[in-house]
């Protein structure tokens, strides 16, 4: 994939097709790390499946018989110096890591992880995700539980909302990179 933000969309549709009802998503930049980590309280995953999940011929999908979604994150994390790992335990959830080397030639561009969340929270408004990003000292998160909350049952698809969020994090994302 082009940008990694597309890589963190395809990781947490899969956690959102594995039942998940809160999705983390933690984005950490330093000058020498990029790291990446999505958790989430899906069903899980057998040992078994994990040790084979970032070969491309291993999917639960039955409409084809290739999921390229973890393989492609692993290769583009090695390429660029870093790697890949998977945590999981049936009925308890699942934890993707990956990690950069942002000083390597071959490291991706993060992307616009603004429309990734945005795109997240619009096709699965149901299910909560809580996005971090942290870098050069500054961070924040998004919550959608407390915007639900605030929010006194307006579904979080709405026009509106999803506008108020693009630019929320459209804000925090110009703050963390130092450009304002």
């Amino acid at each position: 994939m082009k940008e990694l933000s597309l890589n963190i969309l395809d990781v947490a549709k899969n956690s959102v097709t594995a039942g998940a009802t809160l999705i983390g998503i933690t984005v950490e930049e330093t000058p020498e790390r990029l790291s990446i980590t999505i958790t989430d309280n899906g069903c899980g995953m057998t040992p078994e499946f994990v040790s084979r999940v970032t070969d491309p011929f291993t999917t639960t999908r039955t409409t084809r018989k290739v999921g390229l979604g973890l393989p492609l994150m692993k290769m583009e994390a090695q390429m660029a110096g870093g790697d890949l790992t998977i945590e999981s335990q049936v009925g308890v959830g699942t934890t993707v890591v990956t990690w950069f080397d942002p000083r390597n030639i071959d490291m991706p561009p993060l992307g616009d992880v603004t429309s990734t969340i945005v795109t997240l929270i619009q096709g699965s408004p149901d299910i909560d995700f809580v996005y971090t990003h942290r870098k050069n000292g500054e961070d924040y998160t998004l919550d959608t539980r407390e915007i639900r909350e605030i929010m006194g049952g307006i579904p979080l698809c709405e026009p509106e909302i999803l506008a108020w969020l693009t630019d929320y994090l459209s804000e925090n994302e110009t703050i963390i990179e130092g450009k304002r």
